[in-house]
């Protein structure tokens, strides 16, 4: 047995040989690169859609070589099953390169391509590593470059996460028109500048959260759209060397038979490979949905403040204690938690604003950052929403008592006589209440500017609305 694990298969490169564990997947070009990225620890078996896109884009150059009379029939199979392995969530473990790496992604390509091969080799009956047999370059490569294949892969990944986040995210909308729907009926306080405001109904409040996010989704859905053009069929700087002029096209038919999906090759192969303008548009919309629902949890934290000494408006889930020194407390967790996420987005976007404008002649190095950062926007954004949503929002409760007084001690309510005596003095009611901590109606009698039945008829905040 330990003769078995320290047993290892002698490997050659460009650079020289190596020793590589006889029982490893990856092969040398992967071992250089684990050996001189140690800065992480984060690789991208974090993002399990990047590794299955990586499969498909794999396998779909593999069967237009194959069609085109590039690669064996044997060694489609293999290649085609190894794709299949890592789709199915197989192998996974063996892509362990880490994200910050030179070479816009090389390391990472090469990592694919020595697994499938390695596993490919098995299939065939070949030890690992016997790559005159089926090579990670000449056959799983072929065709290809690490920068037409790596943002092509990133763009199925997304393709892939991006349905994920806007079923969690359509869900955190259908919970507020609910929500809205449930506080149809309960009249409060509006608030403008974090200052009283005419009334407003609780249900128009939560329906306005679930607008918001629903028209962010909707603009990400556009975007989305973009990243079905695919610069495979580039390879190197964009002129297509080494690679058959149908090879594009037989790639796009291949993916849009495998995902279902009208994929097309890039208009300009040159612009796609050198520049990431999809990537940076997706991002900004999702720093959008981050804007909106970071407005969102903070308001909900508002209403929910207190309990006795804040507003006091909302009641939300007691998840956990909120304090391991005062006994009693419950925090607003899933607002924070949710909010921190949206920092996180904001961040992201920033760095990979930065990376994009990083594309220097032919090429942007910054991929794989970008890829990390975008991914992770998309991972975080759905799991916090789904988060807010079952831990948060489900079981929040209105205080209608409180929500009642907030609304009827409010000066605002004073806009409802500015029709009937005017702007200038029903300011003066409005400083004449405050002053003498007296109501709108005592106020409005004081002065002598209507009579109580007047008053009466058009002080109701249900006439407001």
């Amino acid at each position: 047995m330990t003769d078995q694990i320290h047993a290892t298969r002698l490997e050659q490169d460009g650079l020289g040989e190596m020793a590589i564990s006889a029982g490893t997947y990856y092969g040398i070009q992967t071992q250089r690169a684990l050996d001189n990225f140690q800065i992480s620890g984060i690789s991208i078996n974090h993002y399990p859609n990047l590794i299955r896109a990586f499969g498909m884009v794999k396998k779909a150059c593999a069967a237009a070589n194959m069609k085109l009379g590039y690669l064996e029939a044997k060694k489609y199979r293999v290649i085609s099953q190894a794709c299949d392995e890592m789709i199915a969530g197989g192998l996974h473990e063996w892509f362990t390169v880490d994200v910050f790496q030179g070479g816009a992604g090389t390391s990472t390509n090469m990592n694919v391509n020595e697994v499938i091969a390695n596993r490919g080799l098995e299939l065939l009956g070949f030890p690992m590593g016997k790559y005159q047999h089926l090579h990670p370059n000449d056959d799983v490569n072929l065709s290809q470059s690490t920068n037409d294949v790596y943002p092509t892969s990133v763009r199925l990944s997304i393709l892939l996460s991006h349905p994920e986040m806007m079923r969690a995210l359509g869900g955190l909308a259908g919970e507020f028109r609910k929500k809205g729907m449930e506080f149809a009926d309960i009249i409060k306080l509006g608030r403008t500048q974090l200052q009283d405001a005419v009334p407003i109904t609780l249900g128009q409040e939560f329906d306005a959260f679930a607008v918001n996010i629903q028209e962010d989704i909707s603009r990400g859905d556009e975007i989305v759209g973009l990243f079905r053009e695919v610069n495979l069929g580039g390879t190197a700087v964009g002129t297509g060397l080494n690679c058959h002029p149908d090879f594009a096209g037989a790639v796009a038919t291949r993916l849009h038979a495998e995902l279902g999906l009208p994929f097309r090759p890039a208009a300009n192969a040159f612009a796609a490979l050198a520049g990431h303008e999809a990537l940076l548009q997706l991002s900004a919309a999702l720093r959008g949905l981050a804007m909106s629902l970071m407005k969102i949890a903070n308001d909900i934290r508002w209403m929910a403040s207190g309990p006795r000494a804040g507003l006091g408006e909302l009641h939300l889930p007691e998840n956990e204690p909120g304090s391991s020194i005062m006994p009693g407390k419950v925090n607003p967790t899933q607002a924070e938690a949710l909010t921190m996420v949206c920092v996180q987005i904001y961040g992201n976007d920033a760095a990979i604003a930065f990376a994009a404008s990083q594309g220097n002649f032919e090429l942007n190095v910054y991929k794989p950052l970008i890829a990390y950062n975008i991914l992770q926007s998309i991972v975080l954004l759905g799991d916090a929403a789904r988060s807010f949503s079952n831990h948060c929002l489900r079981d929040l409760q209105p205080v209608e008592g409180q929500l009642r007084r907030n609304m009827e001690e409010s000066l605002m309510l004073v806009t409802a006589l500015t029709p009937v005596i005017g702007y200038e003095k029903a300011a003066m009611v409005a400083q004449h209440a405050h002053r003498e901590g007296c109501t709108l109606r005592e106020a409005t009698l004081a002065l002598g500017y209507l009579s109580g039945e007047d008053i009466d008829r058009h002080l109701r905040p249900e006439a407001m609305l």
